[in-house]
């Protein structure tokens, strides 16, 4: 979570002098090329600070959040190749297994409601760990479920263990990143999330086809549908298991209590259409906010075993029953309300295409293994490395180059441009699913449909939470809990209704049905492009509140 900043009536959350054209702003700056790009937030200046880690030591702790997140999505996500074989040696109807990942991704969401704030009073460390040991014992269930009932059961537990992973990793990003790079530190988050939800399939496809579904998932265990003499392994329990040794022994805790500052360094005020400050205004106010961080006591590194720690500084309980009940309060914000509306639709099209993927391909005239069908999920994954692309390094820059062009004013809807490119990918690959399944064409159509989605649905997601975090910062671990939760609960509501759907209407009617659906969701940003600040003005004294309140009790930046 960003610092908490107390905004004065004039701030417009999310509104940042970001670039300082004339030299006039008494604040940290960033180095080399860019030395007119100003440090927000700003950090202390106190070494165990994140924001003032060695680049080498943010590179830890940014390969052992990814690989937390691989360790998590990995399991949920390995089943999506092989739902025929499992529909055969089970019986557990198709249909009951696209509700079980409802299920899962709804409590994904609105798991976040606890463990979020569990891991701000108590460390984010220990949610990471506990979470990554929950999911190898769920997983190490998954060969030995047998009925409906215990199918729906280990999708709810699997998804509420690993809620960590829809928004605590985004946090820890946060912590260690400024503004001017978060888009990078962002999207490479929803390049490993969303690649792992392409990649697992390809392995699983592959362990399906030469040791049978089952040892998708397991690891030392006796098996009963083989001779009990022989142990087979659950792989992604082996994974979940290696990577928890990894993160007890290099994951650092990124909570940090932040000082509270001076007003934001927003630079509009009230009325729409009037001038913005003065730079001096701007200067003085950022002028405070430096001398208020420099009151941090400078102190010494961390020892290794403080480091190692699990469980973070003490603080009251009070707050952290106060921090449960914040995400709902962003329920109002629009800002929120769109973010999860567009990662929600977004991730609605990630669950069409992998309900039917296993389907239509090992359906005649396919006929595809499980790792031929795995093997199509690279076309996503090789999608979702060019929203990494667009929506990382060069988001990052076309925010740059549209500050300078606003007198180096910088506003969060700079971010949403890049959605342009979803406009057409999202609804011609729906199209093109659809429509070429259900008229047999090459299978290499269906894999570009799959590319054409991975690029739109990267894209959607990243720039949806990157957009509530961006103007709701001094609260952004809050205000995207509320964002997953918007999200997983379209996801869950969806699943109930991929399956008649198709079964109704037919794929192709039901995916040109949705191309022009998910066009519709996706020009809604272009509703926030113009009046994105009018609606955070509007909420800019109930943010301020909700800010004060959380200085009152003593919640700094975590």
């Amino acid at each position: 979570m960003a610092d908490i900043t107390l905004s004065n009536d004039n701030g417009i959350p999310g509104t940042v002098h970001l670039v300082d054209l004339e030299g006039m702003v008494d604040a940290q700056h960033a180095s080399g090329t860019i030395k007119d790009v100003v440090l927000i937030p700003t950090p202390s200046n106190d070494p165990n600070d994140p924001l003032n880690w060695t680049p080498r030591r943010k590179s830890v702790s940014t390969a052992c959040t990814l690989l937390y997140v691989l360790a998590v999505a990995f399991p949920s996500s390995a089943i999506y190749s092989v739902f025929m074989p499992i529909i055969a040696k089970t019986g557990i109807p198709f249909g009951t297994l696209n509700e079980g990942t409802g299920y899962m991704f709804l409590f994904l969401g609105w798991g976040c409601a606890f463990w979020q704030p569990v891991a701000l009073h108590y460390g984010k460390r220990p949610v990471y760990l506990f979470s990554v040991l929950a999911t190898l014992g769920i997983t190490m269930w998954g060969p030995y479920i047998e009925t409906n009932g215990q199918w729906i059961a280990s999708k709810i537990l699997q998804g509420f263990v690993g809620a960590p992973i829809e928004s605590l990793p985004e946090i820890s990003m946060a912590d260690i990143s400024f503004t001017y790079k978060r888009g990078a530190y962002m999207t490479l988050y929803a390049f490993v999330l969303s690649g792992s939800n392409y990649i697992a399939p390809t392995l699983a496809g592959f362990i399906s086809n030469g040791q049978d579904w089952e040892w998708v998932l397991v690891s030392f265990c006796f098996h009963r549908r083989i001779c009990v003499t022989e142990q087979f392994q659950y792989w992604c329990a082996i994974f979940c298991g290696l990577s928890f040794v990894i993160l007890f022994l290099f994951m650092e805790e990124t909570n940090y209590d932040r000082p509270p500052t001076s007003p934001n360094p927003a630079v509009v005020p009230g009325e729409e259409d009037a001038p913005l400050e003065s730079n001096e205004k701007v200067a003085h106010q950022l002028s405070i906010a430096t001398q208020m961080n420099s009151r941090v006591v400078t102190g010494s590194t961390k020892t290794f075993l403080q480091k190692m720690s699990l469980r973070d500084r003490p603080r009251p309980f009070k707050w952290f029953l106060f921090s449960l009940k914040q995400p709902f309060q962003f329920f109002t914000f629009p800002v929120v309300l769109y973010g999860g509306f567009a990662s929600g639709s977004a991730l609605i099209w990630f669950n069409f295409l992998n309900a039917t993927a296993s389907l239509i391909y090992s359906s005649p005239p396919y006929n595809f293994k499980p790792s031929m069908v795995g093997l199509t999920y690279i076309s996503p994954f090789l999608g979702a490395a060019l929203c990494m692309l667009l929506t990382g390094t060069i988001g990052d820059k076309l925010n740059i180059y549209l500050a300078r062009r606003s007198q180096g004013i910088s506003e969060p809807e700079y971010r949403l441009w890049p959605l342009l490119i979803t406009t057409v990918f999202g609804p011609m690959g729906l199209v093109i699913w659809g429509v070429g399944a259900a008229n047999s064409i090459h299978w290499f159509g269906l894999v570009v449909a799959e590319f054409m989605l991975g690029v739109s649905i990267t894209i959607t997601i990243t720039i949806a939470c990157n957009y509530a975090i961006d103007t709701y910062q001094q609260l952004g671990g809050e205000s995207l809990v509320a964002v997953v939760i918007v999200r997983n609960t379209m996801s869950f509501a969806i699943g109930y209704g991929i399956t008649p759907w198709i079964e109704h209407t037919g794929i192709q009617s039901t995916f040109i049905a949705a191309a022009f659906i998910g066009l519709a969701e996706t020009l809604v940003f272009l509703v926030f492009v113009k009046f994105g600040k009018r609606f955070r003005r509007n909420s800019k004294k109930r943010y301020a509140k909700m800010v004060s309140d959380s200085a009152l009790m003593g919640q700094g930046e975590h």
